[in-house]
């Protein structure tokens, strides 16, 4: 299996200069009378490239009623399909994991209880495309360092098996959060676990997969 750690003694703490992150448009979906992104985004690490979250590439009778006009990553001109090396799945409800098959043969990684969830539940996904062949899931127990600076965390509340990606930037973190929150208004006032740890980083930003723009806290805010 690929590892995507560097060797010790390189990476962020070498003076390398910080991560970036690029969100990616793959699709819209209906949702309640409005058209609603559906965003992948793309971390630019010193020692990998990394997507969160893969969208999806196909239309499926299980979501018609959503409408989905796609943009999928591999018909996108300035995406590098061949250019990803380590894959991360927030969680795998269709809209995130229906890209998977893009990226065979390398690492994907993802809570254990989420793909224990995915693959056990009615009505949870579409399953066959968690189950793409080729796809190569790393199940993760709770945190991970993955790579220097950017670590994997457990946010239980869209799904149980949830987690956002948290970016060291120098500074306060950088969160990529999938849908640990759906809208941004949900991070004013935090009610899940997923949430009010995400707020409890105190970041400086958090990326969502159904908004256009980053969440950004107030300065009077408090968690």
């Amino acid at each position: 299996m690929h590892d995507p750690r560097p060797p010790e003694g390189e990476g962020a703490g070498s003076g390398i200069s910080p991560p970036t992150i690029t969100p990616v448009l793959v699709a819209e979906l209906l949702a309640e009378g409005e058209r609603m992104p559906v965003c992948v985004h793309v971390i630019d690490h010193p020692d990998a490239r990394v997507l969160v979250d893969t969208g999806l590439t196909e239309l499926h009778p299980a979501v018609a009623d959503l409408d989905p006009r796609l943009v999928p990553l591999s018909t996108q001109a300035d995406f590098d399909v061949a250019g990803i090396d380590v894959v991360i799945n927030t969680h795998l409800h269709f809209d995130h994991c229906g890209g998977n098959h893009l990226f065979t043969g390398r690492p994907t990684y993802v809570q254990r209880r989420e793909l224990d969830d995915a693959r056990s539940e009615d009505d949870y996904t579409i399953r066959e495309w968690v189950e793409a062949p080729g796809v190569q899931y790393v199940p993760v127990d709770g945190e991970l360092e993955l790579l220097p600076g950017l670590r994997l965390v457990p946010a239980p509340g869209h799904t149980r098996g949830s987690q956002v990606v948290v970016v060291e930037t120098g500074g306060r973190p950088v969160v990529v959060g999938g849908d640990m929150a759906v809208f941004s208004g949900e991070l004013d006032e935090p009610r899940t676990e997923g949430q009010r740890l995400v707020r409890a980083l105190d970041p400086e930003l958090v990326w969502l997969s159904h908004e256009h723009e980053p969440w950004r806290p107030r300065s009077d805010q408090q968690v």
